[in-house]
Order: C-alpha cells, then sequence, then structure tokens
C-alpha cells in the first residue's frame, strides 16, 4: 500500500493554518493527523499559532469518546446527565461536579457584561469578580455541549474557566460576548484535542486515510468505475458517515497539498518558455490573418490548406485543389498571385 503523502514541507500545520485567516475553522481531526508523530513542543507550538491567529478548532470530525475503566464509566455518566439537563440531584452528596453546580447556582446569571466589560479594559478591578461571576454560567452552558469527547465535565468546566479569564483580561474593545465565548471554547477544545491525541486518535485517523486511499484504489481496479462512498466503507467496516469524514479529510488534504506545493524551478521554466511561444505563436497568427485579409476568399482560403495555417498539416497542391475544385496548375498559380498580393502588402 502506497503511503499517503501529508508532507506540506518542514512544518505541515504551519502551511495548512498559513491558509487560514483570523476568525476561520481548523479542521481538528485534520490538525491531529498533521501533528501525528511531532513531538510535544511543536504541538504546543502548533496550538500557540492557533491562539495567535485567532482561528476555531472544529470539533465536529473528531470521533466521540469514553476512555477506559473507571473513566469511561464517568464520562457516559456525563453524557446522561446532560441530555437529562444536568441535575445536581442526580449526583451524590459530595460529588465535586455537584458541589460545583451548586455553587455557580448561587450566583448572578444576568448582568450588563458588555458595560462591566468596558469597566474592566479601564483598569476597574472591582467590576472583574463581577464580569467572571457572570461569566462561569456561560462556561457550564458551553461545557455541555462538548461532552462525549472523552474529557471530563469538571475539566472541561475548569479549561473553560480559564478562557474566560483570558477574555476578562484581554477585553479592550468590540462584542465581548463573541471575544468571550471563543476563549471559552478555544481552551475546551484545545483540552479534547490533547486528550485525542494522547490516545492515539491522530494515528487512527491517519490509518483511516492511508485504508480509504488503497480502498479506492483496489476497487477502481476491480470494479473499473469510481467506487460510491457506501462500497468504500463496507469495505473499510465502518459506517458511510464515518467514510464520509474520512474522504472529506482526504481531499482537504490533497487540496492543501495542492495549494502549498513548492513551484518546481523546471516546470517554472518550460511554463515561462511556453508562455513565450504562445505569445509569437499568437502574434504570427494575427499577423497572418492581417494579411489574408486583403486577399478574396478562395485564395485565402487556399493558402490555408497549403500551408497548414488552421493546424491541419499542409496540403499538396492535389489535396488542396480536390478540396476546392481546383486542378493543381490552378492552384499553383493562384499560389504564385496571391503571395505576391502579400508581399506588396508587406512592403
Amino acid at each position: 500500500m502506497n503511503e499517503l503523502d501529508f508532507s506540506f514541507g518542514d512544518s505541515p500545520w504551519e502551511a495548512y493554518f498559513g491558509t487560514k485567516k483570523p476568525g476561520d475553522t481548523v479542521s481538528a481531526a485534520q490538525m491531529l493527523a498533521m501533528l501525528e508523530g511531532e513531538d510535544e513542543q511543536t504541538v504546543e507550538d502548533a496550538f500557540r499559532q492557533l491562539e495567535e491567529k485567532r482561528l476555531v478548532l472544529d470539533l465536529s470530525e473528531l470521533p466521540k469518546a469514553m476512555g477506559n475503566g473507571e473513566a469511561a464509566l464517568r464520562l457516559r455518566q456525563e453524557v446522561q446527565l446532560v441530555e437529562k439537563g444536568l441535575d445536581p440531584g442526580e449526583l451524590e452528596p459530595n460529588d465535586p461536579l455537584r458541589l460545583y453546580l451548586e455553587e455557580v447556582a448561587q450566583l448572578p446569571a444576568s448582568g450588563d457584561e458588555q458595560s462591566l466589560a468596558a469597566r474592566c479594559a479601564s483598569g476597574e478591578e472591582s467590576a472583574w469578580e463581577a464580569l467572571t461571576n457572570l461569566g462561569l454560567h456561560r462556561v457550564l452552558s458551553i461545557a455541555k455541549t462538548h461532552v462525549g469527547y472523552g474529557v471530563l465535565l469538571l475539566d472541561l468546566i475548569q479549561e473553560g474557566s480559564l478562557g474566560l479569564w483570558q477574555a476578562v483580561r484581554e477585553y479592550r474593545s468590540g462584542s465581548y460576548d463573541d471575544q468571550r465565548d471563543h476563549w471559552i471554547r478555544f481552551y475546551m477544545a484545545k483540552a479534547i484535542v490533547l486528550q485525542a491525541r494522547a490516545n492515539g486518535v491522530g494515528q487512527k485517523l491517519r490509518g483511516e486515510l492511508e485504508d480509504y486511499r488503497a480502498v479506492d484504489e483496489r476497487l477502481l481496479t476491480e470494479l473499473g468505475r469510481n467506487p460510491t462512498l457506501e462500497e468504500i466503507s463496507d469495505a473499510m467496516h465502518i459506517s458511510p458517515e464515518e467514510g464520509a469524514v474520512v474522504r472529506k479529510m482526504l481531499d482537504n488534504a490533497r487540496t492543501l497539498d495542492q495549494a502549498t506545493k513548492q513551484p518546481d524551478p523546471e516546470e517554472e521554466k518550460e511554463a515561462e518558455e511556453q508562455s513565450v511561444e504562445d505569445t509569437a505563436y499568437f502574434q504570427m497568427r494575427q499577423r497572418i490573418e492581417d494579411l489574408l485579409s486583403v486577399l478574396e476568399e478562395t485564395d485565402a482560403k487556399l493558402l490555408t490548406l497549403r500551408f497548414g495555417l488552421e493546424g491541419e498539416a499542409p496540403l499538396s497542391p492535389e489535396e488542396a485543389g480536390k478540396r476546392l475544385g481546383l486542378t493543381p496548375d490552378e492552384v499553383l498559380a493562384k499560389e504564385t498571385a496571391a503571395l505576391g498580393k502579400l508581399r506588396e502588402k508587406e512592403y
């Protein structure tokens, strides 16, 4: 099986991020596949660039995961709790998550956060606590949408709280709500991606990409046509929905590879030479058309056939005569006369 080439130069993730502008989304699954095999420092550098460019991590293509052992049991329990509305009464009295939920429930749930953010930006420290307390309700709300990816709810809340703190600390102008939500989601998504990496999801995704291409090529040979998504998914023993995610990642990787591929000097030289040739050919054709325009239609057609001016092979006097209903001698005579007119036009 041929190995799928994900090389985008020395830093594939940098090339990937380089195609994005602030506010764009980055596929978490695509990022994991590209960072597979990289060291922790490289991973941290990648997240730093995500943060600096204000990119949004899209988790939609990331497979849901529940882990193993007791953690898996707890994760499943939390998914069920969220589906039922996350009622603290469903948890044990001394459960840390229940204690946190009850504590947040005591905090103010509404207020003018935009005004508080402006006061924080002007250096009014008394507004920080009020803005943070209001934001904790939003952290909890967003955390509930991130369960099921292998990170415990309290851990998501902790990471989201760090994002909230960054939003409060860095706010200067604009919509505070948008900036708050961006940083809360970013920190939660980062925790999920790092957990997925630790669980080997990146390696699994790369393997699926390799398998998809290999199966696609095999079925193409066997069927004599492009296989359907369902046929490829069936051969890979995955659902069509999972197959669609893999295919999208593969298409994105190929598109990105083309967009970031360094031009080959020889190819550039050939393209430049071809461009010069095309220009010269166009100019020559334009000049010929100008010259032929002074001739009668039959004479212009005769020269076109005799010299192959429309891309066909030049015809002999006999062949040209058959096309025009002339004898070979008539063709030669008309040719001589027409060329004479062109010489007069040229000079």
